[in-house]
C-alpha cells in the first residue's frame, strides 16, 4: 500500500474515533452521504438483548449502503456482564456499555434505544428471563420503541423458536419482538402510550440468521436459498473503507467486553429470514416494494424534486452553492403534516445546511458542571466560513427563553468570540435517568414515559442560535460543552453536567467489622459550587453507634474535597445493615455520591448514586496475613480483603521471579487473569515453584476461550455455570480444610449470594484435585467444578469459578468466610485436626 493511502486511512480512522468526544465536523464526502440519507425515507430496527449482541455489519450496511434510518434496540444495558477494562460492575458497567453502544452507532451510522430491562446475569431459559424482567413491562417498551421509531422493517438477531438453546435473554428478545410486531398497531394495547405517539404497523419482520443457528451446515445452505441475502463487504469510495471494515471499528468500541479486533475486508454474505409480512420481489432488499422516496409523504414530492437535484449535482468543492435550494427545502419540510418525518428530516437538513456553510457554533462553559438555578460563564465562538451572507438575529437559552446576546451579521470567515453568564434555570440533574430510583432485580424504574427507551439523559443546557439565511429564519441548537486542552492529550471535550451543590462519598462500599473494635470511617465531601458549607451525619443500623452525631464542613473552591471522619462502633453479635451519609447545606439535604467514569473511548460520565455502604459485623477468623494479588480483568477483591484485616500487595506480573514470592502467605490471581495478562505465561513456572515449595495459590475464574491456565495437573475449563444465586450448594468433602479452618462453613454461608453462584467451571480434571462443592441450576446435572483443590509439592493449588468478584463487593458474609479459609489453607493443621475431631 502506498504511503499516502495509509495516511488517508489513518486520518479516517482517527476522525471516526474522535467522534466520541468532539463535535461532528463534516467534509464534502460526508455532507454528500448525509444528503443521500436525507433522500431515503425508510427505517429499519434491529433488536437483540445486550450491548455487543448487535450485528454491526448489517447495521452499517443498512445505514451506509441502503441509507436507511437504522436503529438498534438493546433490551438491556449489559449491567450483568463482566468488565475487562476496570472495576465497574452492575449499574456502573451498564453506564459504560451504554456509552460504548453510542460510540459504535456514531461509527456505523445507527441510532440506539433501550428498554427498562435490567441485565440480571446469565439466564438459561426465556421463561425465567421474562418472569424476572416483568414480561408485560418489557413488552410495552418494545411496543413503545416500534411506535416511536416507526420502522418499516424489523430484524431480530436471535431465533424465537428455540427456547433453552442459548442465553434466555437472547431468545426472549426475539419472542418479545415477534409479539410486539402485531401489538404495535393495536390501539387497545398499551393505550396510555398513545398520548405521546401513534400506533404503527411495520411491513416485515426478519431474523438475521446464519449457519451458527443450524447444527447442520448443509441444511442451512439448502434453506438459505429462500432467504434474503446481501453482500455486506461492499466498498465505500467516499469513506475509503469497506462496510465490514467500518463494522469492525464500530464493534471494537465494546472494549469492556474485550471486543477490540482487526478490521476485515472482502465479500461477505448476511442472511435474513422473513418471519412476517409481505414476500419480497427483490431478495437482496429488505425494503423491496416499500416506498422510500419523498413521495411517501403528502406534499413530499416537491421537496424531493429539490433535494434529488442537489444530490445529483452536488458540488464537492463548493457545497455552500446549494444553500438556496437547501433552505427552500427546509422551509417546505417545516410545513409537512407528518410530524414524525418532519422532525427527522428537519434535524437532518439542519445538519447539512450547517455543514455546507462551514458554520462553526460552539458554547463552551468555563467548568464541566454547574448546579441547579445557579449561573455559569460560557464562551461563545461563531464563524461563518462560507461566502453566503447571513444574520445571527439572537442567541437564547432553551432553559428560560431569555435572550443571551443580540444578533449581528456573520461576515465570511470573521470569527466572533464573546463570553456571557447564563442562568441554569432547572430542577433537574443530568445523571443517568434510569438510575435515579431503586431498581428491582429485573427492571429499572422510570416514571417518565418520554424518557423510556432513550439511550441517555437528554442534555438540559442548550443554546439556540437564531439565524436568517437566504431570507428564511432557521434555529440551530447546540449543547453546552466544556472544551479545553491538555499538553499531553490536546483538545478535549466533556459534556456539561448539572450536579448537586454537595456530594459525599464513603470510600468502601462494604465495611466489614471482624470484631467489636470501633473503626474510623472517613467521609469525603465534594463541593459543587464555590464557598459551600454545611453538616454531615451518618445513619447507622440499630445496635450500631456513631460519634460525633454530625460534623461541620466548609469548602471554598468548587470541585475541592474535604475528608471528615466518624467513629463507628459495631455490636458484639453478628449484624448486617446499611450506613448512609446525609449532608445538609443551605436548608437542603443531599444524599448522593458522584461517581465519575472516564475512559478514552467514551465521553466522561457523571453518575449519582446513593451515598451509602453495606456494613457488616462478621465473626471471621483467618490464618496468615500477607497476600499477593495479581489483578486480572478488573475487580475490587484486594480492597475487600483489606476490609477484614489482610495486608494485600498488588503484584506487577513483569516483576515476578524465583525469589520474590516466598514472602507471601498466599497468592491470588484476579478474574480472567490468564485471559488478559499476557505476561503470566512467562511467569507461571515461578508461581508453580512457589506452590511446590509450600505456597498457597488461588486462581479465580477465566473464560474457556483460547486460554491455558497452566495448572499443575490436568484441568479443562468449560462454559458450565450456575446462574441461580439461590441454587442449593451440596458439600462433597465435609472434612476439607476449606470448609473447616479457620471458619466452619455451613449451608447458612451460601445464603444471600447475588446474581449467580459461579461461572466457567472446569468440567474435567485429574485425580489430584478434590472437588469440594456441588451445585446446579434447576433441571440440570450436578456441576462439581466450582471449587477444586490439589496438593502440589508442599503447597496447595486452588481453582475456583465461584463469583467472589460479585459476592465480596456485595458484602456476602459467607463468601468472606470461605475466601478466608482458602487463604488459610495449610496454615492450621493442628487446629484442623481438632475441629475434625470435634
Amino acid at each position: 500500500m502506498k504511503k499516502n493511502t495509509l495516511l488517508v486511512l489513518s486520518f479516517l480512522l482517527l476522525s471516526i474515533s474522535a467522534f466520541t468526544q468532539k463535535p461532528l465536523k463534516l467534509n464534502s464526502n460526508q455532507i454528500f452521504e448525509k444528503i443521500q440519507k436525507l433522500n431515503f425515507l425508510g427505517t429499519a430496527l434491529y433488536i437483540a438483548a445486550h450491548p455487543d449482541d448487535e450485528n454491526t455489519r448489517l447495521i452499517a450496511y443498512l445505514a451506509n449502503n441502503v441509507k436507511a434510518r437504522t436503529g438498534y434496540l438493546s433490551l438491556t444495558r449489559g449491567d450483568g456482564g463482566q468488565n475487562l477494562i476496570g472495576p465497574e460492575i452492575r449499574e456502573l458497567l451498564g453506564v459504560i456499555r451504554t456509552q460504548e453502544l453510542l460510540a459504535a452507532r456514531r461509527i456505523d451510522g445507527g441510532e440506539q434505544f433501550f428498554t427498562r430491562a435490567n441485565d440480571f446475569g446469565y439466564s438459561k431459559h426465556p421463561d425465567e428471563t421474562l418472569e424476572i424482567w416483568n414480561k408485560t413491562a418489557v413488552l410495552s417498551d418494545v411496543v413503545w420503541a416500534i411506535r416511536t421509531f416507526k420502522p418499516d422493517v424489523i430484524i431480530n438477531r436471535f431465533d424465537h423458536r428455540t427456547p433453552g438453546t442459548t442465553h434466555g435473554h437472547h431468545t426472549a428478545s426475539a419472542m418479545l419482538s415477534v409479539e410486539a410486531f402485531d401489538l404495535a398497531n393495536d390501539k387497545t394495547k398499551y393505550a396510555n402510550q398513545l398520548k405521546y405517539t401513534s400506533v404503527w404497523q411495520p411491513k416485515r419482520l426478519f431474523q438475521n440468521t446464519s449457519s451458527w443457528f443450524y447444527s447442520d451446515k448443509a441444511k442451512f445452505e439448502e434453506v438459505a436459498k429462500n432467504f434474503t441475502k446481501f453482500d455486506i463487504g461492499v466498498y465505500y469510495p467516499l469513506k475509503g473503507l469497506s462496510n465490514n471494515e467500518l463494522a469492525s471499528i464500530a464493534s471494537s468500541q465494546h472494549l469492556c467486553q474485550g471486543f477490540g479486533r482487526l478490521t476485515t475486508r472482502g465479500a461477505q454474505t448476511e442472511y435474513a429470514e422473513l418471519l412476517k409480512g409481505n414476500p419480497l420481489k427483490d431478495k437482496t432488499d429488505v425494503f423491496s416494494g416499500i416506498n422510500t422516496t419523498w413521495n411517501r409523504l403528502k406534499n413530499g414530492g416537491e421537496i424531493g424534486t429539490i433535494l434529488y437535484e442537489v444530490e445529483n449535482n452536488f458540488d464537492f468543492l463548493n457545497p455552500s452553492k446549494h444553500i438556496p435550494k437547501l433552505m427552500n427545502a427546509y422551509n417546505l419540510i417545516e410545513k409537512l403534516e407528518d410530524t414524525h418525518w418532519r422532525e427527522i428530516k428537519e434535524k437532518q437538513i439542519k445538519e447539512i445546511i450547517e455543514a455546507c456553510l462551514g458554520l462553526y457554533l460552539e458554547v463552551s462553559a468555563v467548568s464541566s458542571s454547574g448546579t441547579q438555578n445557579s449561573k455559569i460563564d460560557v464562551n461563545f465562538e461563531v464563524v461563518n466560513r462560507s461566502s453566503v451572507p447571513m444574520i445571527l438575529t439572537s442567541i437564547t437559552s432553551t432553559l428560560d427563553k431569555n435572550t443571551i446576546y443580540k444578533g449581528f451579521e456573520l461576515a465570511q470567515n470573521k470569527k466572533r468570540n464573546f463570553k456571557e453568564n447564563i442562568l441554569l434555570k432547572t430542577d433537574e440533574y443530568t445523571d443517568p435517568y434510569w438510575l435515579r430510583k431503586e431498581p428491582s432485580l429485573g427492571m429499572y424504574t422510570v416514571d417518565s414515559r418520554e424518557l423510556i427507551g432513550k439511550p441517555a439523559t437528554p442534555r438540559v443546557v442548550k443554546i439556540d442560535f437564531n439565524l436568517v439565511i437566504n431570507y428564511l429564519p432557521i434555529t440551530i441548537t447546540k449543547n453546552v460543552v466544556m472544551r479545553y486542552a491538555e499538553r499531553d492529550k490536546g483538545e478535549i471535550y466533556e459534556p456539561f453536567e448539572i450536579l448537586p451543590r454537595v456530594t459525599t462519598k464513603l470510600k468502601n462500599k462494604v465495611l466489614i467489622f471482624s470484631d467489636s473494635i470501633p473503626k474510623e470511617i472517613p467521609v469525603e465531601v465534594r463541593a459543587g459550587i464555590n464557598y459551600v458549607s454545611g453538616k454531615v451525619s451518618l445513619k447507622v443500623p440499630k445496635n450500631w453507634s456513631v460519634s460525633p452525631k454530625e460534623i461541620v464542613f466548609n469548602i471554598e473552591q468548587k470541585k475541592d474535597k474535604q475528608t471528615i471522619s466518624f467513629l463507628v462502633t459495631p455490636p458484639k453479635e453478628q449484624s448486617e445493615g446499611k450506613i448512609e451519609v446525609v449532608a445538609t447545606s443551605n436548608g437542603k439535604t443531599y444524599k448522593k455520591e458522584l461517581v465519575e467514569i472516564n475512559y478514552n473511548h467514551i465521553p466522561k460520565q457523571s453518575v449519582l448514586l446513593n451515598s451509602e455502604a453495606k456494613i457488616v459485623r462478621l465473626n471471621i477468623e483467618k490464618a496468615g496475613n500477607y497476600i499477593g494479588y495479581i489483578k486480572g480483568a478488573g475487580d475490587v477483591v484486594p480492597e475487600n480483603l483489606r476490609q477484614i484485616g489482610y495486608t494485600v500487595v498488588e503484584i506487577n506480573p513483569s516483576e515476578i521471579n524465583e525469589k520474590n514470592l516466598h514472602k507471601y502467605d498466599a497468592i491470588v490471581l484476579g478474574i480472567r487473569a490468564y485471559n488478559v495478562v499476557k505476561e503470566l505465561k512467562f511467569k507461571q513456572k515461578f508461581l508453580l515453584e512457589y506452590v511446590e515449595k509450600g505456597g498457597n495459590m488461588i486462581v479465580q475464574y477465566n473464560t474457556n476461550r483460547r486460554v491455558d491456565v497452566a495448572a499443575p495437573f490436568k484441568l479443562e475449563l468449560s462454559r458450565d455455570r450456575v446462574t441461580d444465586e439461590f441454587a442449593e450448594v451440596r458439600i462433597l468433602d465435609k472434612n476439607s480444610s476449606l470448609l473447616n479452618f479457620p471458619n466452619i462453613i455451613t449451608d447458612e454461608d451460601f445464603k444471600g449470594w447475588v446474581q449467580e453462584r459461579g461461572l466457567y467451571f472446569p468440567d474435567s480434571w485429574s485425580k489430584e484435585y478434590t472437588p469440594i462443592l456441588s451445585m446446579n441450576d434447576k433441571g440440570e446435572a450436578a456441576k462439581n467444578g466450582s471449587l477444586l483443590i490439589a496438593k502440589y509439592g508442599k503447597g496447595n493449588y486452588i481453582y475456583t469459578g465461584l463469583s467472589f468478584f460479585r459476592e465480596l463487593p456485595a458484602g456476602v458474609s459467607g463468601a468472606y468466610k470461605l475466601f478466608a479459609n482458602m487463604l488459610s489453607v495449610g496454615k492450621g493443621n493442628v487446629e484442623l485436626k481438632q475441629e475434625i475431631k470435634k
